[in-house]
């Protein structure tokens, strides 16, 4: 009896890159072992593949919606309301979310855009004095998230600002990044909160409250949008399945996608997250049934924006290993199962922050027709595929080809 076809998508966030003098001019991936992802590419499909449309800020939010098989011209509205989502926080009709990162910004520069990786613990303390002192029922409220990642809903206001993401401007002058718009009074209330939050957190250090030392100074607000429906993988495709991420925005995606959000323990978005953890947590949603499932890993992106290229090739290194490699094991116990794996964005060690040039991908299965490569890279992608295909186009190719 033949089994019935199972999709699974890969995602090392940011993992893509240019060439590094350093690496003889080779990628961070072209650079890192990479067995396994060489072995999917090489019996399978390789090519360059456009997660960011002309227009887009090439942020996580779109490129994971592209990777979902969402055209981002057709669904996106804003990164903030995403997460909230994934959150479980309702969103009126009037309500505008923003992301509140916790940062650390010192004499006018972006000094971290995560205030030192703060723990969720420090981070809670930290919202929970905000809404204390900010928060207005009713009309503004702050959500607890995990580490630096936090919400914010407002009603009517800022939904239009242009707002930089503070990973974008690590090292640099905030002040003509500052959220900015036509609208004087949502400029005037959006910046006086941020100086007001400011205050707050200062006091708060300064009082020791809950004696919890951390490194944020400010927050940060930017990725705001109104509510956000997406029709679900069901509806378009007729799949079910699990998301699993340590990250609020791809679990938001996926929860609108129709997916079920698998929480695992100790999955930190960084290097040395609990691998073994989502990989069991992909093959058992596999075995109980489900038809897709999207396995999305963090470390990449956040080695890159530190700009640390060996904390990269480590975090390409265990993700090849601890997870392409593991969920090969399991396809060869289960041929109906096609995998494909892709960044969802390029994050540059020589600027930090994202690029929306194309990233490779690569797939094999049942179905999936081979290509002539050696490995995984983006050369390698280059020259099989020079005409990278979108995000529709790539999840119509894992689960549709024949």
């Amino acid at each position: 009896m033949n089994q019935k076809q199972k999709y699974l998508i890969l995602v090392g966030d940011g993992m893509a890159d240019f060439p590094i003098p350093s690496l003889n001019g080779k990628t961070p991936v072209e650079s890192a072992s990479t067995p396994n992802m060489d072995k999917i590419a090489a019996t399978g499909r390789i090519g360059l593949l456009s997660t960011i449309p002309d227009g887009f800020l090439p942020g996580s939010d779109i490129g994971n919606m592209s990777l979902l098989g969402y055209d981002p011209r057709r669904y996106f509205c804003g990164r903030a309301p995403i997460e909230a989502a994934s959150m479980g926080i309702a969103i009126g009709p009037d309500d505008v979310v923003f992301r509140c990162n916790l940062v650390t910004i010192d004499n006018g520069v972006m000094k971290d855009y995560s205030a030192g990786h703060i723990s969720t613990e420090a981070a809670h303390a930290v919202i929970n004095a905000l809404q204390k002192s900010l928060g207005i029922d009713g009309e503004l409220k702050f959500h607890p998230g995990v580490s630096y990642r936090h919400l914010l809903t407002v009603k009517k206001i800022g939904a239009k600002l242009k707002c930089t993401p503070p990973h974008d401007i690590t090292g640099q002058k905030i002040d003509t990044y500052l959220p900015h718009g036509d609208d004087a009074g949502d400029n005037d209330y959006i910046l006086s909160l941020m100086n007001r939050a400011k205050s707050v957190i200062n006091d708060m250090k300064k009082s020791g409250t809950n004696n919890i030392n951390h490194a944020a100074t400010d927050i940060w607000l930017w990725g705001q949008g109104p509510a956000v429906t997406l029709p679900t993988l069901k509806e378009r495709y007729g799949i079910t399945g699990s998301v699993i991420s340590a990250v609020d925005l791809v679990r938001g995606l996926g929860k609108l996608a129709g997916l079920k959000v698998r929480i695992i323990d100790g999955a930190t978005g960084y290097l040395g997250t609990n691998y073994a953890g989502k990989v069991a947590a992909a093959i058992d949603a596999f075995n109980s049934g489900e038809d897709f499932v999207y396995l999305h890993v963090e470390a990449p992106d956040e080695t890159s924006h530190e700009g640390s290229l060996e904390k990269k090739i480590q975090a390409i290194e265990e993700f090849d290993k601890h997870v392409v490699g593991e969920m090969l094991k399991y396809q060869s116990q289960t041929p109906a199962l096609r995998i494909a794996v892709s960044p969802d964005h390029i994050t540059a060690l020589s600027t930090k922050t994202h690029d929306a040039s194309p990233v490779p991908f690569c797939m094999c299965g049942d179905g999936i027709k081979a290509d002539v490569a050696k490995r995984y890279c983006e050369s390698e992608a280059q020259s099989i595929t020079p005409t990278p295909i979108e995000g529709p186009e790539f999840f119509d190719a894992l689960v549709k080809s024949t």
